[in-house]
């Protein structure tokens, strides 16, 4: 795949649940370190979810995102390497983290812990990308990400209710590039869960088109059995079944993006 010229730092981010936001960040940092690219994936949901998918341990106790946010770190120290791919790293995220919502909210500068912090890390080990994946919250964590990354890449599941949420998120969005972060833009909005078998998926797919236009990746993720088995074993749906749709679809969306990437900056 393509190299963009500079680190492209995008944050995964929709405060509704279940939309596919994890499973998003996790494979499409693996089709792009697959694709030859080096990837950092910043875990940043207490739940570790991305870190499980990656294979990578974040069992209470391991060192990660909660020590870089609270007690400013580096995150170098934490960096550990995913099996699923080469030039794939994790900083992973466990449980602790649940409590950094609280313990930043009288610390100061709180929302430019991560950007300081990642931009320490780039400087000193280049990575064409790095996806942060974020809690399904609007929070202090959802903020330090908004705040470090220079792209948003929202993932939108093709059922009711879709947009829903989105809005606000498009307004927090808004806030950040207006008073904390004026590099930021919303340049990816990736389609999930589609099933061709309704019309009600095909309804949701025209509306969000219509509405991000320009922002909408052509390809869509389908809803698929391998998808949704692939975290149980430590693995994305690349290495556990790479020839099934979702594995296809997650390569292709990859390659959009990385293409993207080099035609902005040229």
């Amino acid at each position: 795949m393509p190299a963009p010229t500079s680190t492209r730092t995008l944050v995964i981010a929709n405060q509704k649940g279940g939309v596919g936001k994890t499973t998003t960040s996790v494979n499409l940092a693996a089709a792009l370190a697959l694709g030859g690219l080096s990837v950092l994936v910043v875990d940043l949901d207490p739940q570790g979810n991305a870190s499980t998918a990656l294979g990578v341990d974040h069992a209470s106790g391991t060192k990660g995102t909660y020590e870089v946010l609270i007690d400013g770190d580096p995150i170098s120290d934490y960096v550990v390497d995913s099996p699923e791919a080469p030039n794939l790293h994790v900083l992973p995220a466990t449980v602790d983290l649940a409590g950094a919502e609280i313990e930043l909210v009288s610390v100061v500068a709180r929302e430019n812990r991560l950007k300081r912090a990642l931009k320490k890390y780039v400087d000193e080990n280049p990575v064409d990308y790095v996806l942060i994946d974020c809690p399904p919250s609007l929070g202090l964590l959802t903020l330090n990400a908004l705040v470090a990354a220079r792209e948003v890449l929202i993932p939108i599941q093709c059922e009711y209710y879709a947009l829903e949420g989105v809005s606000q998120l498009m307004n927090t969005v808004d806030l950040v590039m207006a008073e904390l972060n004026d590099e930021l833009v919303l340049s990816t909005v990736l389609l999930t869960m589609y099933d061709a078998r309704t019309r009600l998926a095909a309804q949701v797919a025209d509306e969000v088109r219509a509405y991000f236009s320009e922002q909408t990746l052509p390809t869509v993720i389908p809803r698929s059995v391998r998808i949704s088995e692939a975290p149980s074993y430590g693995q994305t749906v690349l290495t556990y079944h790479p020839e099934s749709a979702g594995a296809v679809s997650y390569l292709e969306a990859a390659h959009e993006i990385a293409r993207r990437g080099v035609k902005e900056s040229s």
